[in-house]
């Protein structure tokens, strides 16, 4: 799924995320949850950010066991669709 240059790809053991040059693969068992995040740096300030941060671009937090990502959407639906699916 590519959405504001980042692209979702759920396989059957990971989350893998690709934007520009970087590639971030998630274990899908280390996801704690995922949720929106409406500030706009982030709840988390030690959070992994993916994506660029715009004034009207949504937030999408996926807290694993190691990590928080913080990813920087304008398609939020499509992105939670594909890690929901």
């Amino acid at each position: 799924m590519f959405t504001a240059g980042i692209k979702v790809i759920k396989t059957e053991d990971e989350l893998i995320i690709k934007w520009q040059l970087s590639e971030v693969k998630i274990p899908l068992e280390d996801i704690i949850e995922v949720i929106e995040d409406e500030t706009y740096g982030g709840q988390s300030p030690d959070s992994i950010r993916i994506g660029t941060p715009y004034g009207t671009t949504d937030r999408i937090i996926i807290r694993t066991k190691q990590h928080n990502y913080l990813l920087f959407t304008t398609n939020k639906f499509t992105i939670l669709k594909e890690i929901n699916s």
